[in-house]
Protein backbone atom coordinates (compact mmCIF):
# COMPACT_ATOMS: atom_id res chain seq x y z
CA UNK A 1 0.00 0.00 0.00
CA UNK A 2 2.42 2.35 0.72
CA UNK A 3 4.49 1.59 -2.19
CA UNK A 4 1.21 1.49 -4.84
CA UNK A 5 -0.92 4.69 -3.21
CA UNK A 6 1.25 7.40 -4.24
CA UNK A 7 1.32 6.17 -7.72
CA UNK A 8 -2.51 5.94 -7.93
CA UNK A 9 -2.27 9.50 -6.30
CA UNK A 10 -0.94 10.96 -9.22
CA UNK A 11 -2.40 8.64 -12.00
CA UNK A 12 -4.61 11.20 -13.02
CA UNK A 13 -1.85 14.28 -13.05
CA UNK A 14 0.09 12.16 -15.19
CA UNK A 15 -2.24 11.13 -17.67
CA UNK A 16 -3.20 14.28 -17.99
CA UNK A 17 0.65 15.69 -18.31
CA UNK A 18 1.36 12.67 -20.85
CA UNK A 19 -1.80 13.38 -23.29
CA UNK A 20 -0.63 17.13 -23.25
CA UNK A 21 2.70 15.78 -24.64
CA UNK A 22 1.34 14.18 -26.96
CA UNK A 23 -0.77 16.69 -28.73
CA UNK A 24 2.35 18.37 -28.56
CA UNK A 25 3.94 15.35 -30.60
CA UNK A 26 1.04 16.07 -33.12
CA UNK A 27 1.15 19.80 -32.78
CA UNK A 28 4.50 19.47 -34.30
CA UNK A 29 3.61 16.56 -36.71
CA UNK A 30 1.76 19.05 -38.53
CA UNK A 31 0.74 22.31 -36.62
CA UNK A 32 -2.60 22.43 -39.10
CA UNK A 33 -4.23 19.34 -38.71
CA UNK A 34 -6.91 19.51 -36.06
CA UNK A 35 -6.26 22.89 -34.91
CA UNK A 36 -7.32 26.36 -34.66
CA UNK A 37 -3.98 28.22 -34.37
CA UNK A 38 -4.25 29.01 -38.09
CA UNK A 39 -6.83 31.33 -37.10
CA UNK A 40 -4.33 33.38 -34.74
CA UNK A 41 -1.97 33.64 -37.55
CA UNK A 42 -4.38 35.27 -39.69
CA UNK A 43 -5.16 37.56 -37.36
CA UNK A 44 -1.96 38.58 -36.58
CA UNK A 45 -1.40 38.88 -40.44
CA UNK A 46 -4.14 40.74 -40.97
CA UNK A 47 -2.96 43.11 -38.55
CA UNK A 48 0.69 43.45 -39.53
CA UNK A 49 -0.93 44.28 -43.18
CA UNK A 50 -3.49 46.93 -42.07
CA UNK A 51 -6.16 44.35 -43.49
CA UNK A 52 -9.67 43.68 -42.00
CA UNK A 53 -9.77 41.49 -39.24
CA UNK A 54 -13.34 40.74 -39.28
CA UNK A 55 -16.43 38.89 -41.77
CA UNK A 56 -19.30 40.99 -40.34
CA UNK A 57 -21.61 39.40 -41.81
CA UNK A 58 -20.64 35.84 -41.79
CA UNK A 59 -19.80 36.00 -37.36
CA UNK A 60 -17.40 33.66 -38.56
CA UNK A 61 -12.93 33.06 -38.79
CA UNK A 62 -11.42 35.58 -36.51
CA UNK A 63 -13.45 36.62 -33.73
CA UNK A 64 -11.25 37.88 -31.01
CA UNK A 65 -10.18 41.54 -30.14
CA UNK A 66 -7.79 43.26 -31.93
CA UNK A 67 -5.37 43.15 -29.33
CA UNK A 68 -5.63 39.37 -29.45
CA UNK A 69 -3.74 40.01 -32.90
CA UNK A 70 -1.08 42.18 -31.95
CA UNK A 71 -0.15 40.14 -29.04
CA UNK A 72 0.04 36.58 -31.42
CA UNK A 73 2.26 38.45 -33.36
CA UNK A 74 5.57 37.40 -31.75
CA UNK A 75 4.23 33.73 -31.85
CA UNK A 76 3.53 34.05 -35.72
CA UNK A 77 6.92 35.53 -35.86
CA UNK A 78 8.10 32.13 -34.36
CA UNK A 79 6.99 30.47 -37.29
CA UNK A 80 4.34 26.96 -37.27
CA UNK A 81 6.22 25.40 -35.05
CA UNK A 82 7.63 27.05 -32.29
CA UNK A 83 4.98 29.40 -32.07
CA UNK A 84 2.31 26.64 -31.97
CA UNK A 85 4.22 24.62 -29.14
CA UNK A 86 4.25 27.94 -26.80
CA UNK A 87 0.87 28.97 -27.77
CA UNK A 88 -0.09 25.32 -26.86
CA UNK A 89 2.27 25.20 -23.93
CA UNK A 90 0.63 28.61 -22.30
CA UNK A 91 -2.73 27.69 -21.91
CA UNK A 92 -1.96 24.44 -20.80
CA UNK A 93 0.26 25.95 -18.12
CA UNK A 94 -2.03 28.56 -17.42
CA UNK A 95 -5.17 25.84 -16.66
CA UNK A 96 -2.84 23.29 -14.71
CA UNK A 97 -1.92 25.92 -12.20
CA UNK A 98 -5.36 27.49 -11.76
CA UNK A 99 -6.58 24.04 -10.96
CA UNK A 100 -3.93 23.37 -8.58
CA UNK A 101 -4.03 26.59 -6.44
CA UNK A 102 -7.51 25.84 -6.46
CA UNK A 103 -6.57 22.26 -5.21
CA UNK A 104 -4.39 23.83 -2.60
CA UNK A 105 -6.94 26.22 -1.26
CA UNK A 106 -8.92 23.09 0.45
CA UNK A 107 -8.21 21.66 3.39
CA UNK A 108 -7.19 17.83 4.13
CA UNK A 109 -4.55 15.53 3.32
CA UNK A 110 -5.67 14.09 0.20
CA UNK A 111 -5.39 16.99 -2.04
CA UNK A 112 -2.78 15.11 -4.24
CA UNK A 113 -5.57 12.58 -4.96
CA UNK A 114 -8.69 15.59 -5.67
CA UNK A 115 -6.38 17.29 -8.46
CA UNK A 116 -5.61 13.77 -10.01
CA UNK A 117 -8.94 12.53 -9.90
CA UNK A 118 -10.13 15.50 -11.10
CA UNK A 119 -8.30 16.35 -14.14
CA UNK A 120 -8.69 12.50 -14.93
CA UNK A 121 -12.26 12.59 -15.19
CA UNK A 122 -11.87 16.05 -17.08
CA UNK A 123 -9.60 14.81 -19.49
CA UNK A 124 -11.53 13.10 -22.40
CA UNK A 125 -13.95 16.50 -22.78
CA UNK A 126 -10.88 18.95 -22.31
CA UNK A 127 -8.73 16.87 -24.88
CA UNK A 128 -10.08 18.00 -28.12
CA UNK A 129 -9.95 21.70 -27.26
CA UNK A 130 -6.19 21.31 -26.08
CA UNK A 131 -5.23 19.47 -29.36
CA UNK A 132 -6.88 22.09 -31.18
CA UNK A 133 -4.96 24.67 -29.31
CA UNK A 134 -8.10 26.56 -28.85
CA UNK A 135 -7.98 30.27 -26.40
CA UNK A 136 -11.08 28.31 -24.41
CA UNK A 137 -8.12 26.98 -22.70
CA UNK A 138 -6.61 30.05 -21.60
CA UNK A 139 -9.88 31.96 -21.13
CA UNK A 140 -10.49 28.94 -18.37
CA UNK A 141 -7.21 29.32 -16.76
CA UNK A 142 -7.29 32.80 -16.34
CA UNK A 143 -11.09 33.24 -15.26
CA UNK A 144 -10.08 30.50 -12.73
CA UNK A 145 -7.17 32.51 -11.66
CA UNK A 146 -9.26 35.60 -11.82
CA UNK A 147 -12.03 34.26 -9.46
CA UNK A 148 -9.37 32.98 -7.36
CA UNK A 149 -7.32 36.65 -6.66
CA UNK A 150 -10.57 38.46 -6.18
CA UNK A 151 -12.31 36.58 -3.90
CA UNK A 152 -8.77 36.51 -2.02
CA UNK A 153 -8.96 40.91 -3.08
CA UNK A 154 -5.61 41.07 -4.79
CA UNK A 155 -6.29 44.13 -6.80
CA UNK A 156 -2.97 43.30 -9.13
CA UNK A 157 -3.60 39.68 -9.90
CA UNK A 158 -7.11 40.26 -10.63
CA UNK A 159 -6.35 43.85 -12.99
CA UNK A 160 -3.63 41.11 -14.65
CA UNK A 161 -6.11 37.59 -14.90
CA UNK A 162 -8.67 40.09 -16.34
CA UNK A 163 -6.81 41.55 -19.14
CA UNK A 164 -5.06 38.11 -20.14
CA UNK A 165 -9.14 37.01 -20.02
CA UNK A 166 -10.69 39.42 -22.12
CA UNK A 167 -7.63 39.29 -24.52
CA UNK A 168 -8.34 34.96 -24.74
CA UNK A 169 -11.49 35.59 -25.53
CA UNK A 170 -14.75 38.70 -25.63
CA UNK A 171 -16.76 36.44 -23.25
CA UNK A 172 -14.72 37.28 -20.12
CA UNK A 173 -16.46 39.74 -20.11
CA UNK A 174 -19.43 37.49 -18.22
CA UNK A 175 -17.07 36.87 -15.64
CA UNK A 176 -16.18 40.51 -14.98
CA UNK A 177 -19.43 41.32 -14.31
CA UNK A 178 -19.86 38.55 -11.71
CA UNK A 179 -16.71 39.23 -10.32
CA UNK A 180 -17.49 42.96 -10.03
CA UNK A 181 -20.80 41.91 -8.57
CA UNK A 182 -19.23 39.75 -5.62
CA UNK A 183 -16.28 42.02 -4.89
CA UNK A 184 -17.39 46.03 -6.16
CA UNK A 185 -14.56 47.37 -4.73
CA UNK A 186 -12.57 45.66 -7.31
CA UNK A 187 -14.95 47.31 -10.05
CA UNK A 188 -12.14 50.03 -10.95
CA UNK A 189 -9.28 47.65 -11.39
CA UNK A 190 -11.33 45.44 -13.95
CA UNK A 191 -12.76 48.16 -16.03
CA UNK A 192 -8.95 49.61 -16.09
CA UNK A 193 -8.06 45.87 -17.44
CA UNK A 194 -11.08 46.40 -20.36
CA UNK A 195 -9.46 49.59 -20.96
CA UNK A 196 -6.22 49.00 -21.19
CA UNK A 197 -7.06 45.63 -23.92
CA UNK A 198 -8.86 48.44 -25.95
CA UNK A 199 -5.76 50.46 -25.92
CA UNK A 200 -3.12 47.87 -26.79
CA UNK A 201 -3.73 47.72 -30.79
CA UNK A 202 -2.85 51.64 -30.43
CA UNK A 203 0.57 51.54 -29.91
CA UNK A 204 0.94 48.83 -32.90
CA UNK A 205 -1.26 50.46 -35.66
CA UNK A 206 -2.45 53.56 -36.95
CA UNK A 207 -5.37 55.25 -35.43
CA UNK A 208 -8.11 55.00 -38.11
CA UNK A 209 -6.91 51.29 -38.84
CA UNK A 210 -8.16 50.62 -35.21
CA UNK A 211 -10.90 52.42 -34.90
CA UNK A 212 -11.93 50.71 -38.22
CA UNK A 213 -11.49 47.31 -36.73
CA UNK A 214 -13.29 48.09 -33.55
CA UNK A 215 -16.40 49.18 -35.48
CA UNK A 216 -16.61 46.33 -37.36
CA UNK A 217 -15.79 44.04 -33.98
CA UNK A 218 -18.63 45.24 -31.97
CA UNK A 219 -20.87 45.23 -35.00
CA UNK A 220 -19.91 41.55 -35.45
CA UNK A 221 -20.31 40.79 -31.14
CA UNK A 222 -23.96 42.65 -31.62
CA UNK A 223 -24.84 40.53 -35.15
CA UNK A 224 -24.25 37.10 -33.45
CA UNK A 225 -27.80 35.60 -33.42
CA UNK A 226 -29.34 31.93 -32.63
CA UNK A 227 -30.51 31.96 -36.15
CA UNK A 228 -30.32 28.30 -37.46
CA UNK A 229 -29.91 29.55 -40.97
CA UNK A 230 -26.96 31.27 -40.49
CA UNK A 231 -23.21 29.65 -40.39
CA UNK A 232 -22.44 28.76 -37.15
CA UNK A 233 -23.91 25.90 -35.59
CA UNK A 234 -24.59 26.68 -31.75
CA UNK A 235 -23.95 23.82 -29.03
CA UNK A 236 -25.43 25.46 -26.48
CA UNK A 237 -28.87 24.73 -24.99
CA UNK A 238 -31.11 25.73 -27.88
CA UNK A 239 -28.79 22.62 -29.63
CA UNK A 240 -31.29 19.69 -28.15
CA UNK A 241 -34.49 21.68 -29.01
CA UNK A 242 -32.94 22.17 -32.69
CA UNK A 243 -32.24 18.34 -32.95
CA UNK A 244 -35.30 16.96 -31.94
CA UNK A 245 -37.66 19.68 -34.36
CA UNK A 246 -38.41 22.39 -31.76
CA UNK A 247 -36.30 25.12 -32.64
CA UNK A 248 -36.56 27.87 -30.29
CA UNK A 249 -37.02 31.23 -31.44
CA UNK A 250 -34.55 34.21 -31.22
CA UNK A 251 -36.91 35.73 -28.18
CA UNK A 252 -37.50 32.68 -26.24
CA UNK A 253 -33.73 31.96 -26.24
CA UNK A 254 -33.21 35.85 -25.16
CA UNK A 255 -35.05 35.39 -22.74
CA UNK A 256 -33.93 32.13 -21.02
CA UNK A 257 -30.95 33.55 -21.48
CA UNK A 258 -31.45 36.74 -19.17
CA UNK A 259 -33.05 34.34 -16.40
CA UNK A 260 -30.53 32.40 -16.23
CA UNK A 261 -27.62 35.08 -16.10
CA UNK A 262 -29.72 36.86 -13.46
CA UNK A 263 -30.19 33.20 -11.77
CA UNK A 264 -26.09 32.96 -11.91
CA UNK A 265 -25.89 36.32 -10.20
CA UNK A 266 -27.53 34.89 -7.72
CA UNK A 267 -26.45 31.87 -7.47
CA UNK A 268 -22.81 32.93 -6.83
CA UNK A 269 -23.78 36.04 -4.59
CA UNK A 270 -25.38 33.53 -2.05
CA UNK A 271 -22.44 30.90 -2.65
CA UNK A 272 -20.31 33.71 -2.19
CA UNK A 273 -21.97 34.44 1.11
CA UNK A 274 -22.34 30.90 2.51
CA UNK A 275 -19.70 28.62 1.62
CA UNK A 276 -15.79 28.92 3.32
CA UNK A 277 -13.64 30.42 1.20
CA UNK A 278 -11.42 27.43 0.65
CA UNK A 279 -14.32 25.98 -1.55
CA UNK A 280 -16.44 29.03 -2.62
CA UNK A 281 -13.57 29.86 -5.33
CA UNK A 282 -14.10 26.34 -6.85
CA UNK A 283 -18.16 26.72 -6.78
CA UNK A 284 -18.73 29.84 -7.95
CA UNK A 285 -16.15 29.61 -10.97
CA UNK A 286 -18.48 26.10 -11.77
CA UNK A 287 -21.52 28.00 -11.95
CA UNK A 288 -19.38 31.10 -14.13
CA UNK A 289 -17.95 28.28 -16.28
CA UNK A 290 -21.82 26.12 -16.35
CA UNK A 291 -23.57 29.45 -17.33
CA UNK A 292 -20.24 30.51 -20.17
CA UNK A 293 -21.15 26.80 -21.86
CA UNK A 294 -24.79 26.18 -21.71
CA UNK A 295 -26.09 29.74 -22.03
CA UNK A 296 -23.42 31.48 -24.47
CA UNK A 297 -24.88 31.72 -27.64
CA UNK A 298 -21.47 30.99 -29.85
CA UNK A 299 -20.34 27.69 -28.07
CA UNK A 300 -19.41 24.90 -29.98
CA UNK A 301 -18.82 21.71 -28.66
CA UNK A 302 -15.05 22.22 -27.48
CA UNK A 303 -16.32 25.53 -25.54
CA UNK A 304 -17.36 22.63 -23.22
CA UNK A 305 -13.83 22.35 -22.21
CA UNK A 306 -13.92 25.19 -19.97
CA UNK A 307 -16.42 23.62 -17.34
CA UNK A 308 -14.27 20.41 -17.71
CA UNK A 309 -12.03 20.71 -14.85
CA UNK A 310 -13.83 22.70 -12.50
CA UNK A 311 -16.66 19.96 -12.83
CA UNK A 312 -13.85 17.22 -12.32
CA UNK A 313 -12.40 18.80 -9.22
CA UNK A 314 -16.29 18.94 -7.88
CA UNK A 315 -16.75 15.56 -8.02
CA UNK A 316 -13.45 14.94 -6.82
CA UNK A 317 -14.72 17.37 -3.44
CA UNK A 318 -18.07 15.36 -3.51
CA UNK A 319 -16.23 11.92 -3.43
CA UNK A 320 -15.19 12.93 -0.22
CA UNK A 321 -18.52 13.31 1.80
CA UNK A 322 -19.89 10.25 3.69
CA UNK A 323 -22.90 8.78 1.54
CA UNK A 324 -22.27 9.96 -1.68
CA UNK A 325 -20.56 6.97 -3.37
CA UNK A 326 -23.65 6.25 -5.87
CA UNK A 327 -23.67 10.23 -7.05
CA UNK A 328 -19.90 10.55 -7.10
CA UNK A 329 -20.13 7.51 -9.23
CA UNK A 330 -22.74 8.51 -11.77
CA UNK A 331 -21.43 12.25 -12.02
CA UNK A 332 -17.54 11.10 -12.68
CA UNK A 333 -19.37 8.39 -15.63
CA UNK A 334 -20.84 10.61 -17.19
CA UNK A 335 -18.65 13.28 -17.70
CA UNK A 336 -15.57 10.81 -18.56
CA UNK A 337 -18.28 9.41 -20.90
CA UNK A 338 -19.24 12.39 -22.30
CA UNK A 339 -15.81 13.53 -23.28
CA UNK A 340 -15.98 10.22 -24.84
CA UNK A 341 -18.83 10.47 -26.97
CA UNK A 342 -16.63 12.20 -30.21
CA UNK A 343 -13.75 9.46 -30.38
CA UNK A 344 -16.04 7.27 -32.85
CA UNK A 345 -16.90 9.20 -35.59
CA UNK A 346 -20.25 7.43 -35.85
CA UNK A 347 -20.65 8.12 -32.00
CA UNK A 348 -19.86 12.24 -32.93
CA UNK A 349 -22.12 12.24 -35.67
CA UNK A 350 -25.10 10.76 -33.21
CA UNK A 351 -24.31 12.84 -29.66
CA UNK A 352 -22.71 15.61 -31.91
CA UNK A 353 -24.14 19.30 -30.37
CA UNK A 354 -27.17 18.13 -28.60
CA UNK A 355 -25.76 15.50 -25.89
CA UNK A 356 -23.28 17.86 -23.98
CA UNK A 357 -25.48 20.48 -22.84
CA UNK A 358 -28.08 17.92 -21.56
CA UNK A 359 -25.00 15.82 -19.80
CA UNK A 360 -23.79 19.32 -18.59
CA UNK A 361 -26.74 20.23 -17.21
CA UNK A 362 -27.06 17.28 -15.57
CA UNK A 363 -24.04 17.47 -13.75
CA UNK A 364 -23.49 20.76 -13.53
CA UNK A 365 -26.96 21.27 -11.54
CA UNK A 366 -26.00 18.67 -9.44
CA UNK A 367 -22.82 19.77 -8.48
CA UNK A 368 -24.20 23.23 -7.78
CA UNK A 369 -26.94 22.06 -5.45
CA UNK A 370 -24.43 19.69 -3.44
CA UNK A 371 -22.50 23.46 -2.67
CA UNK A 372 -25.86 24.81 -2.25
CA UNK A 373 -26.11 21.78 0.54
CA UNK A 374 -23.04 22.53 2.08
CA UNK A 375 -23.59 26.63 3.11
CA UNK A 376 -26.79 25.08 4.17
CA UNK A 377 -25.03 23.06 6.82
CA UNK A 378 -22.37 25.86 7.55
CA UNK A 379 -25.35 28.43 8.75
CA UNK A 380 -26.69 26.58 11.53
CA UNK A 381 -23.21 25.58 12.27
CA UNK A 382 -22.14 29.01 12.48
CA UNK A 383 -25.61 29.68 14.46
CA UNK A 384 -24.74 27.28 16.80
CA UNK A 385 -21.46 29.05 17.66
CA UNK A 386 -23.24 32.38 18.18
CA UNK A 387 -25.70 30.89 20.81
CA UNK A 388 -23.09 28.57 22.67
Amino acid sequence: MTVTKPVFDRLGFWLWVGSFLIVLGLALWSPDTRSVVYIYRYGSEAFLNREPLYHVQDAMGYLYAPAFAALYVPLLKLGPYLGNILWHMLGFSVLTFAAMRQVRKIDGQERTWLLSFGLFVALPMALAALRNGQATILLTGACWFLTLSALDGRRAESFFWATLAVIAKPTAIIMLLLVGALRPRLIPVLVLAVLVVLAIPYGFASTDYINAQYHDFFRMLTSMTVDPTGPFVPADFTAPFTRFGMPLSEAEATTVRVVAGLLTLWAVLQLDRRLDSNIGGLAIFLVAAFYMCVFNPRVEQNTYAMVAVPAGLSIALLSQEKGAGIMRWFLATLLFVTGLTSVDPRLHDFFHLWFWPISITVIGCALIGWFWTQGRQKVPAAGAVAHG
